[in-house]
């Protein structure tokens, strides 16, 4: 999960009614205007896996992208306080103002708003509705969750004392002093005093904390990759000199992504640096001699080798700290791929509590950790998905980046919970209380005769995202080229509850070269392979009824992994998706593109997941497809990374398509892969 963003300005919701169209969120169903939360079994009518909220009359909003994350907390945890009853309270995270994503969706509800220019003054307006505020521990970042659960449960806001002092709110609970940083021990108390108390609709996971970058810091650059390289071949051993970066009592050195677009970032094994030529620290990444250096690792991770890497915009920042009067520092390491070395004397980044998706956990009055999937936690974890019913979803996110997420999701499914990647989505008491409607028509097309050509379907991937799906998918749906060329948009079907507005826009603005199918994969992010076999059957019949509903036929799927390399769908996950879905095929995760099978008389085909932009990537489907004899038809799922690549990519792309390639959307590929087989 990296940054995201999104725009584009729209009418008010579309009035329900006629061809396959519904209304959603609860104003549609009877008795529940003007009610508040409902739980997800009320719904409209239909069982739904996520509570609703009263549609919104008027809504309070102001600007909170220039706020602390402290203030943001403050005021997150207000909105969820009081958006619970009906949504009055909407904010601006995103940067650019008016032209900001968050904006753009304001104007899309067509609700009435009131702008406040210093939104901290809602705290007085809505200080009535609340009983005070739950102190969290600043020198214990999880009591922050701690003190989220609280809040919700005890109808008060999450405050630092400062906070707490300078706008007038009582101290309903101190937390501090009443934890120390053994995150097992807290969290367990949590879920033991706790979670007997919190709804059990869902469960949520995310960071206490978060990194923000500092303001005019400057970089001086040590050393540079210029060749693009994915194949450990500069691997070496390589002395950098940092001294250019010595003034102040530290020296940050960053390590980063030099060809940011393509994924293939700095990757590094061990390191000593040395001051004066005396060692000042030597460490293998991952190990507790680490440690101490390791300023910020937030955006790196941890290889199968002890390697720690930072791909794409991610990066990693270690400090040191020398004598005074040091006059040379050099830093040793063992390094690969396309790496860019840059130093500074001034702290890059900051940590301050992270307040996205806040409102959404206190309003649901949901139990919130943060319990990396290894280890001690990871046993912990396991007894959160223990503690609630199958398909039960966990919202948020996991620690440790990418293998956070396979180890994570991989734990989930155990657990019989799918996952809802939200710990980025912003409002989301608001956006699941618009009412939009949503088709569930699945989409018409005009089939085509299989020739002796190779066929090629693009897919944008992140979709079981809804943060993406909320901000930076709409920053790609805008671009100006989108429709020139056919292309899948994967997008989570449980939009229809948390964000049927979004999901709406999406599907009344797609031109006839867009597609929206479902995200990994289905209703919520899993591992299908990994479920206990006796619940499986009930996330394949959770996922069947949100298709049905959003009108897909189609999704692009993961599996779990052994031995590092995933593993395909058996026949019993095919038999699944076919008995309970309206499925007419799956894409499955597998990035060489060599996997092609009939699962349940489903067709399931691997994607091809090559680097680099328009050019190389029309390279990479020749050296792909050269064995081809043109003797029948070949067929190519091809995967388009969301974070690099753009509609207008994709346009270049096409234009490079010439004889024998013939592009075509999902459903027209799946309908001939069918007949060809």
């Amino acid at each position: 999960m990296v940054s995201r963003r999104t725009f584009l300005a729209g009418s008010g919701a579309v009035a329900a009614g006629g061809l396959g169209w519904f209304q959603t969120g609860p104003a549609a169903a009877a008795g529940q205007v003007g009610s508040g939360l409902v739980s997800a079994a009320q719904g409209n009518g239909a069982r739904r896996l996520l509570p609703a909220f009263a549609r919104p009359q008027h809504l309070h909003y102001g600007d909170v992208s220039k706020l602390s994350g402290g203030d943001q907390t403050l005021l997150t945890t207000l909105q969820g306080l009081v958006n619970r009853s009906r949504p009055e309270l909407y904010f601006l995270y995103s940067p650019g103002g008016a032209d900001g994503v968050d904006a753009r969706w304001l104007r899309n509800t067509g609700v009435p708003t009131t702008r406040y220019a210093d939104p901290l003054d809602l705290v007085a307006k809505y200080r009535h509705r609340i009983r005070g505020a739950i102190l969290h521990d600043p020198e214990v970042p999880d009591s922050l969750n701690v003190a989220t659960t609280l809040a919700g449960l005890e109808n008060a806001v999450v405050a630092d004392a400062a906070q707490a002092k300078a706008h007038g709110l009582r101290v309903v609970k101190d937390l501090r002093g009443l934890f120390d940083d053994d995150r097992v021990k807290t969290y367990r108390w949590q879920l033991e005093h706790l979670f007997p108390r919190c709804s059990h609709q869902l469960l949520a996971g995310l960071p206490p904390t978060m990194v923000v970058q500092a303001e005019n810091v400057t970089w001086h650059e040590i050393a540079r990759e210029t060749r693009q390289i994915r194949d450990e071949s500069n691997r070496g051993t390589y002395t950098l000199d940092v001294s250019p970066a010595l003034g102040q009592d530290a020296v940050y050195v960053r390590f980063q992504d030099s060809f940011g677009d393509d994924g293939w970032g700095p990757s590094i094994l061990s390191l000593t640096a040395k001051a004066n030529g005396t060692t000042l620290a030597t460490f293998q990444p991952g190990t507790p001699a680490e440690a101490p250096y390791l300023f910020d690792g937030v955006n790196s991770s941890i290889g199968a080798a002890g390697n720690r890497f930072a791909d794409g915009g991610g990066y990693f920042i270690y400090k040191f700290t020398p004598p005074a009067g040091t006059t040379s520092l050099t830093v040793t390491v063992e390094m690969w791929n396309q790496y860019l070395v840059t130093a500074t004397d001034t702290a890059p980044t900051r940590i301050e509590p992270f307040p996205y998706f806040r409102d959404y956990v206190v309003a649901t009055k949901a139990l919130v950790s943060w319990l990396p999937p290894n280890g001690p936690t990871g046993e912990l974890l396991k007894e959160h998905f223990a503690a609630v019913g199958p398909t039960t979803p966990y919202a948020g996110w996991f620690a440790n980046d990418v293998a956070g997420e396979w180890s994570g999701v991989d734990l989930a499914a155990q657990g019989g919970s799918e996952v809802l990647p939200a710990d980025f989505y912003m409002n989301g008491t608001v956006h699941s209380g618009v009412a939009a409607p949503i088709s569930g028509k699945v989409r018409r097309f005009t089939p085509i005769t299989p020739k002796k050509k190779i066929y090629l379907t693009l897919t944008f991937g992140e979709g079981d995202n809804v943060q993406y799906c909320q901000r930076h998918m709409r920053d790609l749906w805008d671009d100006p080229r989108r429709g020139d060329a056919p292309v899948n948009w994967t997008v989570s079907p449980l939009l229809a509850d948390i964000g049927p507005g979004i999901l709406s826009h999406y599907q009344r603005t797609a031109t006839k070269n867009d597609l929206l199918i479902c995200g990994p994969s289905g209703a919520g992010y899993t591992y299908p392979g990994a479920w206990p076999a006796e619940q499986l059957d009930a996330y394949f019949q959770l996922s069947g009824t949100y298709l049905r509903r959003t009108g897909m036929d189609l999704v692009y799927a993961y599996n779990h992994r052994e031995n590092d390399a995933w593993v395909p769908f058996s026949e019993t996950i095919g038999r699944g998706y076919a008995e309970h879905t309206q499925l007419r095929g799956i894409i499955q995760s597998w990035e060489k593109g060599d996997l092609l099978v009939r699962r349940g008389g489903l067709p399931v085909i691997g994607n091809f997941s090559p680097p680099g932009k328009a050019a190389e990537y029309k390279a990479a489907l020749d050296q792909h497809t050269k064995s081809w004899t043109g003797d029948a038809p070949l067929f190519v799922a091809g995967a388009i990374n969301a974070w690099s690549w753009t509609p207008t990519d994709v346009a270049q792309l096409a234009e490079l398509l010439t004889a024998p390639y013939e592009l075509v959307l999902g459903n027209v590929f799946f309908d001939a892969l069918n007949r060809a087989l």
